[in-house]
Parts: C-alpha cells; structure tokens; sequence
C-alpha cells in the first residue's frame, strides 16, 4: 500500500499533492505583505507631511453634501458664456486631439522595434518618455509663457503630452502584430512602406482606435482642469461660477462636461463594436 502511494507520488505532475493542485505563487505571501506593510508606511507618512486637521475635517464634511445640493439647482443667467466656454473646450480638445494624432502615428511608426529598427525604437521611446513624464497642467503652464493665456496655450501644452501618450501606445500596437504577417509582405517583395500600409496598420487599427478613444476622454477631462489655470473653456466657467458662489452655474457647467463624456464614451463603444 504505502509503495503504491510512494509510485502515485512520484508520478504525479509538479505541485500536485495529495489529489489536489498547488495554485499559490513561490515566495507570494511574503510580497503580499511587504507591499502591504510598504503602503501602510507611506500612508502614515503622507498623513504626518500633509498635516491634516482631521477635527475640522469632520466638522465641514456635512457642507459637502449642501453644496452639491445647491449645483442640482441649475440656474440660466450666464448660460451663454457657459455654452460658449463648452464649445471652447471641445474645439480644444478636438485640435489637440487630432493634431496629436496624426503625429504620434509617425513617432509612433518611429519607435516600433519591427518598423524602424533596434537603433531609432530605443531613442524615440527615450525622447517621448520624457515628454510623458511632465504633466499636461506644466506643459500648459510653459506654453502660456509663449502665447499668454487663451486656447492656444492650452492646445500647445495639450498636444504635447497626448503625441508622447500615441507615441507610446501606438508604437505598443504596431509591435504587438505578428511576425509572420510582415514576413510574408517582405517575401511578397513589398517595400517598406507597402508594409505598413497593408500589413501593420490594418492588423494594428482596432487598437489604434481604441487608444484614440481613450485618449479623447482623457483630453476632455484634461480641458476641463486647463481652463481653471488660464486656458479657457468650461474650466474657467466653472472656476468663475465657485468663485462668485453661483453654484446653479457651476452645477450646470459640470453637468454637460458629464454629459458630453458619457454620450462621447457610448460613441465610441458603437464605433469600436462596428470595426470589429
């Protein structure tokens, strides 16, 4: 009897014990808890650096709920400038947008391994990185130097994190299409740029327009915050509601930014079950 089991044992697969499989990860529990213990000491530090006055905290808590009280009581005096910034914000967006997508198609074919190469990939990726790094408001901040404040700055300081974002994703896209897909063009005799007309693009074009997608939602948003630091759009419409307690327009301002981001978001996913 034990002989037999001694021959099941030997026998049986890798992490198999006893008629039931080993799904835990070597050296797993302890990982878990070092990152848990290593969040728990960064939240406790964060809390000490930032000083939060937790009894005035809690005394205003219950002012959140009136305010938003006082937003849901839309109001129309100003609802022409409120427009007006709304489309300010969506031009700004869109230009930004599609600006940056043209070009990150480019440093995006730039930066892909299977396209340019292992020489150009590596330093493309390098110089976006660094683009990526520095957040839109900062970019933003520098362009209003150049052009003062208005659209301009913001379409500028937009542009140049969301070509770093398509660079970076597309180039992920062009190099996640298979091998053999070029490899028979080029022994069809296709040239380079044949290659990536027929052969990449179409293979990478679900993915492309999934990060377009994404990446308008994100610009809205992104329009959104700008205006509050001199760029103009709904931002500054909000900004300047809250800041002479109109809270009605304020709500109503807020109210088509969600609107405008949900109806944007049902478009695209009806765009993206079509192509499929």
């Amino acid at each position: 009897m034990d002989s037999a089991q001694n021959a099941e044992a030997m026998t049986a697969p890798h992490g198999r014990q006893g008629g039931k499989i080993d799904i835990g990860v070597a050296g797993g529990g302890h990982f878990i808890a070092g990152f848990l213990i290593g969040a728990a000491a960064l939240t406790a530090a964060s809390l000490a650096l930032l000083g939060i006055d937790w009894v005035r905290l809690a005394g205003r808590a219950g002012d959140i709920g009136l305010i938003f009280w006082r937003m849901a009581h839309f109001t129309l005096d100003h609802v022409d400038f409120t427009l007006l910034s709304f489309m300010d914000t969506f031009s700004i967006m869109v230009l930004a947008t599609v600006y940056s997508l043209f070009l990150g198609l480019a440093f995006g074919l730039l930066a892909a391994r299977n396209v340019a190469g292992p020489v150009i990939a590596p330093v493309v990726k390098a110089v976006f990185t660094f683009l990526r790094a520095v957040p839109t408001p900062v970019w933003v901040l520098l362009t209003l130097v150049c052009f003062g404040f208005g659209p301009v700055a913001g379409i500028t300081g937009l542009s140049v994190h969301t070509v770093a974002f398509f660079t970076k994703s597309f180039a992920q896209a062009f190099e996640d299409v298979p091998e053999d897909t070029v490899d028979a063009l080029r022994a069809l005799g296709a040239t380079r740029l044949q290659i990536i007309a027929c052969g990449i693009l179409p293979s990478a074009v679900t993915q492309l327009i999934a990060w377009t997608a994404l990446r308008f939602e994100i610009n809205f948003s992104e329009c959104a915050i700008l205006g509050m630091v001199g760029a103009g759009g709904i931002g500054f419409a909000i900004s300047a509601a809250i800041q002479n307690y109109d809270y009605g327009e304020a709500g109503l301002a807020v109210f088509l930014v969600f609107l405008f981001a949900f109806c944007m978001e049902r478009g695209f996913l009806y765009v993206k079950k079509i192509m499929k």
